[in-house]
């Protein structure tokens, strides 16, 4: 029974109203307030509604879907992924073939472009037949199903809660009279404001198709695998089919007993058959047409429009990146809900920093090199590419496959949704140990304290228990090692004194831990701040317990949290890199350093265009000067021969382009991460293999390209060179001079010294000993000749020492002396080689003078061998 039988007074009221209409002949506002005065169609609050409601509909912007771009290399964009809440694409009028729009009439509104807004024919059949207990008949035209599909977008527009848009949905779809008389004078208002082809093309373009596909274009891509533009005849009827009851028609339920594939899609071909007659009545289209339509089987082709980030294939975790930017960054909104859902529904095209070309040598290089899943390693392998500047993020790679679908995690061990090159906000990764690329930081905090390279430091290993640092971040400003700790380096030995640019190029622990020790911890620690690194946990929350292992629950019975901050632990070990972080972190570190020193923050984001073609806003680019361009430019002539002569000279041979390249590897404890990080001018790199959970020994572990701990300088190479094909590097500005010397102070003479007390006095003001064994002198045998370098040099360095042998006896003058006489002064002296003797005139001598020294060579005084070749010269009145 229909549920209007139970109300005859209604339903005479309503009758009465539209007999009234119909002998009107039209439906206008300047007729319908009276006919609702005089008939009981409605309540007294109905009049005041009708009388009372403006005629103008808003009709917001609709949900469409978003687009995700990366940049070819010819400059075209390529899509990589796109979302949507709503898989909706609008056109445009000349996207839309004639039949759609003709189908679409025939189907709901044979009438549309005869009527003001209201079709009162149609209203009067699907009013008596619903009054008579018949099916129920929708009478609403074109224009009403477009004012209910707007006001329904309206009212869901800025909800994020499910239950809320469930909500606001059912109460803007109610079925009232009140609502119907609503949309009623809203539908006779947009007839005044637009022409009949902007409503219908409207209708079109919201239209629901079946569960999330909107609108005539998704519906035509999704149905048939074409374009509203495309759609044949039958295949238009069958997408308006769809429109009039989207459940019942739709036709990607191929197991449906009453619309499936088994009956030809039978529902749907008798709604399309009818829309094909009405549109031969309506002499849209030919009999012939007609009946070739009729005829046609009802095929699908159904395209499922699995949006997301996976449809980015290797991509997929920078495309992951790019969502959690607008999610994660307050610039789009103060909710992060809101900004989400903005995102997927505004129908941006959002132009993004990959580069295409340099994201696929970081594929080929890690798949070529690191499987994507061992039974008995997780092994993950990363790089990362950002531009040394701009902070663009150029390419982000790694070796697994990007999925979010919990049954395909489940069941697929080489999928993750984490991406181990961002952090855990930007890619729910808490990061790796960097191992001595970290070291970095050390280096410089050293140089911006003024120290040099060629300045050393005592690098000797010894257990450090007690060693006190400086520390500002401590409350007592200082950090004192309470246990043991011996660190070694790599490749063993007790260390030495070696110079800052020495541990640099052979990334000696020993040496850091020296040069920390004249530093400030907390300062190494800001230093790395400034240039965009932080511990990659930061936003993790972590359950408060009490001493119990108990939750800690507030006032409301809830369990409480606190969020880690992300702040760098301080402390020795910290210099050699134990602090968790993210790749992309450690690549804008090197690029602050290549770019002369300003940090930029990464960015993905470089345009976002809207439906309507404007500019949208976009996260500004934030860049901070972090290093004085000395010091950057010191710390890159370092960098430069760590990479070619020092632990990165393997990748460095390996380069099939160069570029002025500056580099540093890094390797954990027990080889668990290993990392081969890079820059040029144009671009910096950083390329990782971890264990993701448990702890492999790379060094001790061998995949099929070879040994995993060496990895690194399969893979970096590879993009480095691509690089370097593509964007060049120009060559990095001179080192400081200062800054190559370093602090200065003056050598101890310790002449005439004992080699101990030399050592002792050497190494007390804060030089390096070396034992430079017995040279040449006239000292005593065994005591102190000299040193090397003696005078001013730089604070710290390596002082040779050198002992006497006593080999070295001073020449005897022998000036004045007569030429027969000089040969035995020399034997007297302890000289054993014959004098040459040379013959100078002087005319002024007297005839039969003697023959007297005028020079010698060597001359008086000279230490030397007793086997010297002395030269004389005497002067005679005649030679």
């Amino acid at each position: 029974m229909s549920p209007f039988a139970r109300t005859p007074s209604r339903i005479a009221g309503l009758l009465g109203f539209i007999g009234m209409s119909v002998a009107a002949g039209v439906l206008a506002t300047v007729a319908i307030t009276p006919a609702l005065a005089l008939t009981s169609v409605a309540a007294n609050d109905t009049i005041g509604i009708f009388e009372d409601l403006p005629d103008y509909l808003e009709i917001q912007p609709l949900s469409q879907r978003t687009n995700i771009y990366a940049t070819n290399s010819d400059g075209s964009p390529k899509l990589l992924a796109y979302f949507y809440e709503q898989n909706r694409i609008e056109v445009g009028w000349d996207q839309v073939n004639g039949f759609v729009k003709d189908a679409a009439v025939a189907g709901e509104d044979p009438r549309y472009y005869d009527h003001g807004g209201i079709d009162l024919q149609g209203t009067v059949r699907a009013v008596l037949n619903n009054a008579l207990g018949r099916p129920i008949q929708g009478g609403s035209s074109i224009t009403q199903q477009y004012v209910k599909n707007v006001n329904i977008q309206n009212a869901i527009k800025d909800l994020t809660d499910q239950d809320e848009i469930t909500a606001a949905y059912e109460a803007a779809t109610v079925q009232t009279e009140s609502r119907k008389i609503r949309e009623m004078k809203y539908a006779i208002g947009l007839e005044k404001r637009y022409t009949k082809d902007e409503i219908l093309l409207g209708y079109l373009n919201i239209a629901g198709f079946g569960g999330t596909v909107y609108g005539i274009e998704a519906a035509a891509n999704y149905y048939f695998g074409t374009s509203a533009a495309n759609a044949t005849l039958q295949q238009s009827a069958s997408l308006m089919a769809i429109v009039n009851n989207p459940e019942k028609y739709r036709l990607d339920y191929p197991d449906s007993e009453t619309n499936g594939a088994a009956n030809g899609y039978a529902a749907n071909k008798s709604r399309r058959d009818y829309i094909l007659g009405n549109m031969l009545e309506e002499k849209m289209i030919t009999q012939q047409e007609h009946d070739d339509a009729v005829a046609a089987p009802v095929e699908p082709s159904i395209q499922p429009p699995s949006g997301g980030c996976a449809l980015a294939g290797g991509s997929g975790f920078f495309c992951d990146y790019v969502t959690r930017v607008f999610k994660n960054d307050e610039f789009f909104g103060d909710d992060p809900k809101a900004r989400l859902r903005n995102f997927i529904t505004a129908g941006y095209d959002v132009y993004t920093t990959l580069d295409v070309d340099v994201q696929a040598a970081a594929e080929a290089a890690i798949n070529d090199n690191v499987p994507w899943h061992l039974d008995d390693f997780d092994i993950g392998a990363t790089v990362v590419t950002v531009q040394p500047g701009t902070g663009k993020i150029l390419a982000m790679a790694q070796n697994k496959r990007y999925s979010v679908d919990p049954e395909d995690l489940a069941a697929d061990p080489t999928a993750t949704a984490i991406n181990y090159n961002a952090d855990y906000d930007y890619g729910g990764s808490t990061g790796f140990q960097p191992g001595s690329t970290y070291k970095i930081f050390t280096l410089l905090e050293w140089l911006k304290e003024g120290h040099g390279l060629n300045e050393g430091v005592d690098a000797r290993r010894k257990d450090l228990r007690g060693t006190a640092w400086k520390d500002s971040c401590s409350p007592d400003g200082k950090y004192v090692l309470g246990e043991s700790w011996n660190p070694r380096n790599d490749e063993g030995g007790n260390g030495g004194f070696w110079t800052a640019l020495y541990n640099t190029m052979n990334s000696e622990n020993t040496g850091f831990i020296a040069m920390s020790k004249q530093l400030d911890l907390c300062g190494i620690s800001g230093t790395a701040n400034a240039m965009g690194v932080y511990r990659a946990d930061r936003g993790v929350e972590d359950m408060i317990t009490d001493d119990a292992g108990n939750p800690v629950l507030d006032a409301e019975g809830n369990e409480t949290y606190s969020v880690r901050s992300g702040e760098l632990v301080h402390g020795p070990s910290s210099v050699l890199g134990t602090n968790e972080v993210a790749p992309l972190q450690m690549a804008g570190a090197f690029a602050t350093i290549a770019s002369g020193g300003t940090y930029c923050e990464p960015i993905a984001i470089e345009r976002i265009v809207a439906p309507d073609g404007t500019e949208v806003p976009v996260p500004p680019s934030k860049c901070t000067k972090a290093l004085e361009p000395e010091v950057a430019a010191t710390a890159a002539y370092a960098l430069q021969q760590a990479f070619q002569r020092g632990t990165g000279s393997p990748t460095y041979s390996s380069l099939t382009n160069r570029a002025p390249t500056l580099g540093k590897t890094g390797t954990t404890d027990e080889a668990e991460a290993t990392w081969m990080s890079g820059a040029t001018t144009k671009a910096a790199t950083v390329t990782g293999v971890f264990n993701v959970t448990g702890h492999v020994n790379e060094r001790n572990y061998y995949l099929d390209s070879g040994q995993a701990a060496s990895a690194r300088h399969r893979i970096a190479p590879r993009v480095m060179s691509a690089l370097n094909a593509k964007y060049g590097g120009d060559e990095f500005p001179a080192a400081s001079q200062e800054l190559l010397r370093g602090q200065q102070a003056t050598v101890p003479d310790v002449r005439g010294l004992s080699i101990d007390q030399a050592k002792a006095i050497i190494e007390g003001a804060g030089f390096g000993f070396l034992d430079g064994g017995q040279q040449d002198s006239d000292l005593p045998v065994g005591t102190v000749s000299g040193t090397t370098p003696s005078g001013q040099t730089s604070k710290s360095s390596i002082v040779t020492v050198y002992t006497s042998n006593g080999l070295l006896k001073a020449l005897p003058d022998l000036t004045g002396v007569q030429q027969n006489a000089v040969a035995g002064a020399l034997a007297s002296a302890g000289f054993t080689a014959a004098p040459t003797i040379q013959c100078e005139v002087d005319g002024a001598l007297q005839p039969n003078s003697p023959a007297l020294v005028k020079s010698q060579d060597p001359s008086p005084g000279t230490a030397a061998r007793s086997d010297v070749a002395v030269r004389v010269t005497v002067t005679k009145r005649t030679c």
